[in-house]
């Protein structure tokens, strides 16, 4: 298998048509299109691109061994979980969310803390019985 068919099967993989994984990675359809054919060769920019934003192991991307995603860090999960947030339509609640949350002070950010641990006790309670 070629670098080609690994960046179908990642984008088939994650569920996405060539234009959703182009705009994912703010591309052409067309280069996507020529990267799959294998009409273009990827740069390694467009590789880092790619793993970066799909958390895709660059090993497996350029060679197929090992897995085809990577495992990320809390603070990359964090900083994706910003990013798709960030770029989300005002409405969206996840970002109607987070900016609620940006607004809280020292005390509210105490009082959020101490209800999250009293519903994870609670959870954990449920799960024993």
């Amino acid at each position: 298998m070629e670098i080609k068919d690994r960046i179908k099967e990642l984008r088939k993989a994650k569920g996405l048509t060539q234009l959703e994984f182009a705009d994912k990675l703010k591309i052409s359809r067309s280069n996507i299109a020529s990267y799959e054919t294998g009409k273009n060769e990827l740069s390694s920019a467009v590789i880092s691109l790619i793993c970066k934003t799909f958390s895709v192991s660059e090993v497996w991307l350029r060679t197929g061994e090992g897995e085809m995603f990577s495992e990320n860090s809390r603070e990359e999960q964090i900083s994706a979980f910003m990013g798709d947030t960030l770029a989300a339509e005002p409405e969206d609640f996840k970002k109607r969310f987070v900016s609620m949350l940006a607004s809280l002070n020292l005390e509210e950010w105490k009082l959020l803390e101490k209800i999250a641990k009293e519903l994870v006790e609670k959870d954990q309670e449920k799960r024993r019985d």
